[in-house]
């Protein structure tokens, strides 16, 4: 755990009034998750992402999402060297711990499709040939919601399933946003973040996080949360077993960062936007009318939520 504080210690520097955000993102990391981060521009988006992975002792590459950007632009390429007259491997920056997929929809539905082995699979096959991808591996992909009538492509759903949470960051408020003039008018707040946290700890930490214990009546409200999702009318596509799984992992994620070792319907209550909303499918009348934040909202509103108790 004092690893962990000491990374949320390092964001705060930076990314000032968004300690939910900053849950999340450690939440994602502890359950190897990807993250979508999705804002306005200019709301620190891609700093969030550079901060946190400046604070882990690991390997970190960027790539800009524009539309002529290629597969092999991510995954790399096999080419032939006339000067050793032999084919030679290229990686491409997918070879990495933490890959900051900048302005993601940007990229056509082709180049998207290229991350979809490597977020699921952690492995990357070049020519026919597979490699895997080094330990820890995370995806943070940025996207502006404003721009999406602007030379942007949605992401497909089978693509957008694979990311263990949305994170959507607001405007700060106003005293934040006073601290946020304060810090970098002084200096770039980032260039005082050096690493405190050495991914070799995520594997004792992780067996720590598989020891939250959730009772049979928090999975019941888990599993109907989940089931309204495949039954209600307004949605075309409900919550997938692996929308389901990283719910409960979610859960666990924020007791432990609370340091209990059971999870609470709060628990739930908290990861259910950032774990389900990118992964429902709205019917076209209901996208009209509604966003899937409010459909999810209604669907809890309808669901009886258990007494806390501890197990």
């Amino acid at each position: 755990m004092t690893a962990l504080l000491e990374i949320k210690r390092n964001i705060e520097k930076v990314i000032i009034g968004q300690e939910e955000v900053t849950d999340l993102m450690l939440i994602s990391l502890l359950n190897q998750g990807h993250v979508l981060l999705e804002s306005v521009p200019g709301t620190g988006k891609t700093m969030l992402a550079k901060t946190f992975a400046k604070s882990i002792d690991s390997d970190f590459k960027r790539i800009q999402f524009t539309p002529d950007v290629l597969p092999s632009d991510i995954v790399g390429i096999r080419f032939y060297n006339p000067k050793t007259q032999d084919f030679q491997l290229h990686y491409g920056p997918v070879m990495t711990n933490i890959l900051l997929a900048d302005e993601i929809n940007r990229a056509t539905p082709k180049t998207q499709s290229s991350l979809l082995e490597v977020m699921e699979e952690r492995q990357v096959t070049i020519d026919g040939e597979t490699h895997r991808l080094p330990s820890p591996f995370m995806v943070i992909a940025t996207q502006n919601p404003v721009e999406s009538q602007q030379g942007t492509f949605s992401l497909p759903t089978a693509q957008l399933d694979r990311f263990f949470m949305k994170i959507e960051i607001g405007y700060p408020n106003i005293e934040a946003e006073k601290d946020i003039i304060k810090k970098h008018l002084r200096d770039e707040p980032i260039n005082q973040v050096s690493a405190v946290f050495n991914p070799n700890e995520l594997v004792e930490i992780r067996e720590q996080l598989k020891k939250v214990k959730i009772s049979e009546t928090i999975e019941n409200y888990i599993l109907e949360i989940v089931a309204e999702t495949r039954n209600n009318p307004s949605i075309e596509l409900g919550v997938s077993p692996r929308g389901t799984l990283a719910l409960f992992r979610a859960a666990q994620g924020f007791a432990f960062l609370d340091g209990r070792d059971y999870v609470k319907p709060e628990d739930v209550k908290k990861s259910v936007y950032p774990v389900l909303t990118h992964r429902i499918l709205l019917s076209s009348e209901a996208y009209m009318t509604y966003s899937s934040k409010q459909v999810i909202e209604e669907i809890l509103k309808n669901i009886v939520v258990p007494v806390e108790a501890g197990v």
